[in-house]
C-alpha cells in the first residue's frame, strides 16, 4: 500500500498567491505529513517559521520559471535561500543553452549548484522542463545530473505547455535506475495519476492538489 502523502511535495507557485494560501498551505502539510512544501523564495522563511521541528521540508524554486538567470545569480539565490530555511531547491535548468548545444555550460553549472547545496546538506532538484526537450536531450542531461550528484531529476515547473508524462519519467527511470531519484510535477491532480507516476519511477510528486489526492 503506498502511503502517498510522503511522496507529495504540496506546492504553491502561482504568482498571484497571497501569503495567507502559504500559511494554510503549510498547515495542510502538517496536518497530512507531506515530504515538502514548495513556495515562492519571499515565503521560504515564514514557511520554516510555521513548519519548524514539524518533519515537513522547506523547498524552493531558483532560476524559475525560466532558468535562463546568469549562474551567479543562481547561486546566490541558492545560498541566500538555504540561509533562510530552505533544505530543498528546485533550479531550473538553462534550456537555451541545451538548445545551442552548449552542454560544457550547463554541465559546468550544474556542479557548482551541486557543491554549494551539497556543502549546506540540502537536497539538490533540478527542473528539466521536459516540455521544451528532445528525448536525447533529456537522456543526455539525466546523464550529466548523475554525473553531478543531482538528488532528484524534476520534469517540469508547470508553466510549459504540458507537464509530467508517464512515458518520459518511465525513460528517465531506465535511464539513471537508483543512482538518483525522480519528481513528477505539472498536472497532477488525481489519485490514480499520482500511483501511476508513482509506479513509473517517480519518488516524489509535486502538486497543487495534495490534499485532495490524499483524501
Amino acid at each position: 500500500m503506498i502511503k502517498l502523502a510522503s511522496y507529495i511535495d504540496h506546492t504553491l507557485l502561482k504568482p498571484f498567491c497571497t501569503e495567507a494560501e502559504i500559511e494554510q498551505l503549510c498547515q495542510e502539510a502538517k496536518e497530512n505529513g507531506f515530504a515538502a512544501v514548495c513556495v515562492p523564495p519571499c515565503y521560504v522563511s515564514l514557511a520554516a517559521r510555521i513548519l519548524n521541528d514539524s518533519g515537513v521540508n522547506i523547498c524552493t524554486v531558483v532560476g524559475f520559471p525560466l532558468g535562463y538567470n546568469d549562474t551567479n545569480v543562481k547561486l546566490y539565490e541558492t545560498e541566500t535561500l538555504i540561509h533562510a530555511g530552505a533544505t530543498e531547491i528546485d533550479v531550473v535548468v538553462n534550456v537555451t543553452w541545451i538548445k545551442s548545444g552548449q552542454w560544457d555550460k550547463v554541465d559546468k553549472e550544474l556542479e557548482q549548484l551541486s557543491a554549494l547545496i551539497s556543502s549546506h546538506n540540502a537536497v539538490f532538484k533540478l527542473i528539466f522542463e521536459t516540455a521544451y526537450l528532445t528525448s536525447d536531450e533529456i537522456m543526455q542531461l539525466a546523464d550529466l545530473c548523475l554525473k553531478n550528484k543531482v538528488h532528484y531529476l524534476k520534469t517540469s515547473t508547470g508553466f510549459a505547455p504540458k507537464g509530467a508524462e508517464l512515458e518520459v519519467v518511465k525513460a528517465i527511470k531506465a535511464r539513471i535506475g537508483d543512482q538518483a531519484k525522480i519528481k513528477a510535477s505539472g498536472g497532477i491532480s488525481d489519485r490514480d495519476t499520482a500511483i501511476a507516476f508513482i509506479e513509473a519511477g517517480a519518488d516524489r510528486i509535486g502538486t497543487s492538489s495534495g490534499v485532495k489526492i490524499v483524501s
